[in-house]
């Protein structure tokens, strides 16, 4: 479907194909989170969507005034207003399946979470909540951060630097960042924990873990990959956007939108998530 763009998230995928870590063919249209209306539809998708409001998940194209996006991944917004639609992007329901299907979080447990000021740490401590976490320590880079994170349910922000002091085991922790950061975690999880990989924000290094050594501990490595599960299983993600827009037309989970950009500052925007200085989530205006 062809869907006419209002706001277009700012995500991490943007700086990875800027920076070429992702070949991409050219000429290209950045932007994959898109908030708008339908204008078209193709063959095989109902015509009465044309004019609906959606949350389109898309692989290229959202820095424009008109995107096609499969259908499949093109969420009806319900109440949401576009602005706060395209803050959910992608980062809302990979937060949801961080916490409910790859991190299998249940009550009673604790959770650690990386990047804890980010879009999608502050998402997912609210919904570590919602499934019932004891305790959930985030972990953030400066000061400003930690004091900006603590605002969304943590019960303690640590600084990055201070991680390595800490002596506590945790049942599920979040990693977006990789390298030494993952080797670590995977030492600071309690009996039956899972650590859950979810990007490299930091780090290519590889991670090596031995089997043997996580078998004694029953502790687990699992990884997300949200691009992956789009090409292979739309229809679970679908369910998972339609979830976390639910969660928050009812207000139940709330989404910061920290910095707006007309289209034409969009560099400025994703330069900015590259050097670590925005928190919350971004988004940029399409006239």
């Amino acid at each position: 479907m062809a869907v006419r763009v209002a706001y277009a998230g700012v995500q991490w995928g943007d700086v990875l194909v800027r920076d070429g870590h992702f070949a991409v063919p050219r000429p290209f249209v950045p932007g994959f989170e898109a908030a708008g209306r339908v204008v078209a539809v193709g063959e095989g998708v109902d015509p009465a969507r044309v004019g609906e409001e959606v949350l389109a998940l898309t692989s290229s194209g959202a820095y424009a005034e008109v995107v096609v996006a499969p259908a499949a991944l093109a969420a009806a917004v319900g109440g949401l207003d576009l602005r706060t639609a395209a803050a959910l992007g992608w980062t809302a329901p990979a937060a949801y399946d961080l916490v409910a299907t790859a991190g299998r979080v249940r009550e009673g447990e604790s959770i650690l979470v990386h990047a804890a000021a980010g879009g999608g740490g502050t998402l997912a401590v609210q919904f570590a909540r919602l499934a019932g976490a004891a305790r959930v320590v985030g972990v953030a880079g400066d000061a400003d951060r930690t004091a900006y994170a603590k605002g969304f349910g943590y019960d303690e922000v640590l600084l990055r630097a201070d991680l390595p002091g800490l002596d506590e085991g945790f049942d599920v922790i979040l990693d977006p960042v990789g390298g030494p950061v993952r080797q670590a975690g995977l030492d600071m999880l309690a009996p039956h924990g899972r650590l859950v990989a979810y990007g490299n924000l930091a780090s290519y290094e590889p991670v090596t873990a031995s089997a043997n050594d996580l078998l004694m501990r029953g502790t687990s490595l699992v990884t997300y990959n949200g691009n992956l599960l789009a090409a292979t299983h739309p229809e679970r993600l679908a369910a998972s956007v339609r979830e976390a827009i639910r969660a928050v037309a009812e207000s139940r989970v709330r989404v910061d939108v920290t910095a707006e950009y007309d289209l034409a500052d969009v560099e400025t925007a994703v330069q900015r998530l590259a050097d670590g200085t925005s928190r919350g989530k971004t988004v940029v205006r399409v006239p």
